[in-house]
């Protein structure tokens, strides 16, 4: 199995000792010889997720570190740190230690960045839960994940009662808000009355550090581990492909409970830049752009779909936003060229996978003459393309995307299998599809799961939607395969119609013909008033078949 660091073990080579999620086999082998040796004194120092809170007080001190538009708060780097450990140590004082896992719900708001940090100071493993799942489902990833105690936000507080008779397992519960129920601890009192120090608990970069949750595109999500050196060891390199300084402005209205939202809350610490955590509100974001003068954003392109929708953009000064940060899902040249203007001219965009993290990215330059590309190598990462034997295809062909890099998990929580399915000879499998051209630039080219076979031929669904998102009346769109007696699948095209613009099926159909072969062209379009979307702007696809596959 390879390690988190994308490697794989040396042939031969053999271990006595039981490995952790994310630590390479070198390390483990030299950690444990110099605990034999009695070498503790060696001053080699560890990058850890906590020791960003801790260098970002000493660099950056008073200056503000955190707006927070939910609770209205705002704190200073100082201030950060000083509750992260007041929170760490009371989690300490109430039994909680280094190995225990602790769920966390929470809306966008400071508390949850200060959780994730707090775990990490102590060990505990988090479990960032998703808000939009069922109750059943989070008692079934709670209970999976060997939850033990329960941090949330007040205002889930009727949904946590909900499921205390179900998770017997979980010990401590608490909450943090305006009402804190009676069966809960409060969470600013565990901060009041604790030590503001740093923690007194060895944390080093081998250890996890959290739960995450793959974006359930085909299903229940999955676990997988992450370390505190996939989280630590990869900011910096977000931060400098992205030009982020201490001078920047980061908005951060990604769902933090997810990788990408909680990368931006730490590269904003790191980097000395001021985040403001906003709840994605289609009727406040340009708002809160123009008064907290916001510099960078990191969106999905559906979230620019819905802003570019709200009337009187015009009408709002977003002259500070130097940039915009695009990732998840497809990225149509159409809406690119809508967002650079009427939001903002400058566009970056990352590919990788939430088990990955960021393995390519393109900046503002590059993104000018190769709109379509998501980019090319990013340090610390590298990618190839495959075929269905594993073998690299020439330049220019279509095959699997594969990776490693300082970001990849280890492997999924009690879940061998996939792990195994996912990692083949020290890569990471994306089951991506994609090209490179001539200067190393990726490509997209749908999911493996996404292609349809349609009268023998392939046909990559994301081709299909860039076609169709050029055309002024479609807001969004998913294309899929549904069961033909006659093509095997029917191209499918299940569209949301901009609000206002007229448009019908048979228009669309020929809008398709005229610009793309007749065999990728939708026979079928279905119109809808929205679409089926995880926490990260992906369209789940498999809802859509099964919702029309019998229509």
């Amino acid at each position: 199995m390879p390690d988190g660091r994308g490697r794989e073990t040396m042939p031969g080579m053999r271990l006595n000792v039981e490995p952790h999620y994310g630590i390479t086999i070198h390390n483990q082998l030299f950690i444990r010889r110099v605990k034999e040796e009695n070498m503790s004194g060696k001053a080699t120092g560890t990058f850890t997720i906590g020791n960003y809170t801790k260098v970002a007080a000493a660099r950056y001190g008073d200056r503000e570190a955190i707006t927070c538009m939910t609770t209205g708060r705002r704190l200073t780097f100082r201030q950060v740190n000083q509750r992260v450990n007041g929170l760490a140590n009371g989690l300490l004082g109430l039994g909680i230690r280094k190995g225990d896992n602790t769920a966390f719900l929470s809306y966008n708001r400071h508390e949850i960045v200060e959780t994730y940090f707090a775990l990490g100071k102590i060990g505990s493993i988090g479990l960032p839960l998703n808000y939009r799942l069922s109750p059943q489902e989070m008692v079934e990833l709670m209970t999976f994940c060997d939850t033990e105690n329960l941090i949330f936000d007040a205002s889930f507080t009727t949904l946590v009662e909900g499921l205390r008779p179900q998770l017997p397992a979980i010990k401590r519960f608490i909450c943090f808000g305006k009402e804190i129920p009676d069966f809960a601890v409060s969470y600013e009192d565990l901060i009041s009355k604790s030590s503001l120090e740093e923690p007194d608990v060895e944390i080093t970069e081998e250890d996890p550090q959290y739960l995450n949750l793959t974006s359930g595109t085909t299903g229940l999500p999955k676990a997988y581990m992450l370390s505190q050196y996939n989280n630590a060891g990869g900011g910096p390199t977000m931060i400098y492909m992205h030009d982020v300084t201490p001078n920047d402005v980061v908005m951060t209205v990604f769902p933090i409970y997810g990788r990408v939202g909680f990368a931006w809350s730490a590269c904003a610490i790191f980097a000395g830049a001021r985040n403001v955590i906003h709840q994605f509100d289609l009727t406040k974001i340009l708002g809160v752009i123009e008064q907290e003068k916001v510099t960078i954003s990191n969106w999905v392109p559906t979230m620019a779909s819905f802003v570019l929708a709200v009337p009187d953009i015009e009408k709002h000064d977003l002259s500070s936003l130097r940039a915009l940060v695009f990732c998840s899902s497809p990225f149509s040249v159409a809406l690119q060229e809508q967002v650079k203007k009427r939001l903002c001219p400058n566009l970056y965009e990352f590919y990788g996978l939430q088990e990955t993290g960021l393995l390519v990215n393109i900046g503002p330059k590059d993104k000018e003459r190769k709109p379509e590309s998501v980019g090319t190598l990013y340090f610390g990462a590298d990618v190839r393309i495959v075929d269905f034997q594993g073998k690299d295809v020439p330049v220019g062909e279509v095959g699997e995307i594969i990776g490693r890099g300082v970001a990849v998990t280890a492997g999924y929580y009690k879940n061998e299998e996939k792990t195994k399915d996912m990692f083949k000879d020290g890569w990471f499998y994306t089951g991506d599809l994609g090209r490179f051209d001539d200067e190393g630039f990726l490509y997209l080219a749908g999911r493996k799961k996404d292609m349809i076979i349609t009268g023998g031929q392939n046909v990559y669904a994301i081709e299909v939607e860039e076609m169709l998102m050029g055309h002024p009346a479609v807001l969004q769109c998913a294309v899929i395969g549904l069961p033909d007696d006659t093509w095997g699948e029917m191209v499918t095209a299940v569209i949301i119609p901009f609000p206002g613009r007229e448009v019908t099926e048979e228009e669309l159909i020929a809008f398709g013909r005229e610009r793309i072969a007749h065999f990728k062209a939708p026979k079928k379009i279905i119109f809808v008033d929205n679409l089926p979307m995880t926490p990260t702007g992906k369209v789940q696809k498999f809802l859509l078949v099964e919702k029309f596959a019998s229509a």
